[in-house]
């Protein structure tokens, strides 16, 4: 399967199918934190049609009601400008797409998601409301649900820094294994 992994630089996602013998390239205007096919560039550029699956990690910044204090701040037009760009991701001419994102505007401005998991569904400890807009593809089944009591906050409790909204981006191996195992 040709896989698109949009909007990723750890390629935690884009390793997972690339271990399962798929053909995937992970998008970002970042470099990749590991070594693997990464374009450094804008997705919008790129011919959508050669992909059989997307998964896509639209930034936050904008859309996250963890940030809804700073919305009357931004402006419309950043906002505006966020949800334009799900809307053409969610719209990009490939057969199966997964976006994902945490709870955000995107559930009121453009659909409900199509189901709402957490790391700690997927043998991970962190707690975290991830959301995801699903098209063709099946809902994701848990694999190992961690305990209560060995479940942490930590990435929602990270103290200020230059990279903590790079730290809080990234994604988790469990779920990206689980996409990687399930719908492959």
């Amino acid at each position: 399967m040709r896989v698109l992994v949009a909007c990723e630089f750890s390629g935690v996602v884009r390793d997972a199918f690339l271990r399962k013998g798929h053909n995937a390239i992970s998008c970002d205007f970042l470099p990749t934190e590991s070594t693997g096919p990464h374009l450094q560039c804008d997705v919008k550029g790129l011919d959508l049609t050669k992909f059989d699956l997307m998964i896509a990690h639209p930034p936050c910044t904008h859309l996250a009601v963890s940030g809804a204090r700073w919305f009357k701040n931004k402006g419309n037009k950043l906002i505006e400008e966020s949800l334009d760009f799900v809307r053409f991701l969610l719209n990009a001419p490939i057969p199966r797409i997964c976006l994902e994102n945490p709870v955000s505007l995107i559930s009121s401005q453009i659909c409900k998601p199509t189901q709402i998991i957490h790391p700690w569904q997927f043998e991970e400890m962190e707690c975290k409301t991830i959301c995801l807009w699903l098209k063709d593809l099946p809902k994701l089944e848990p694999t190992r649900i961690m305990p209560k009591w060995m479940r942490d906050h930590s990435i929602h409790k990270a103290p200020p820094s230059i990279d903590r909204w790079k730290d809080r981006s990234r994604f988790f191996s469990g779920i990206a294994d689980a996409m990687a195992q399930q719908w492959s």
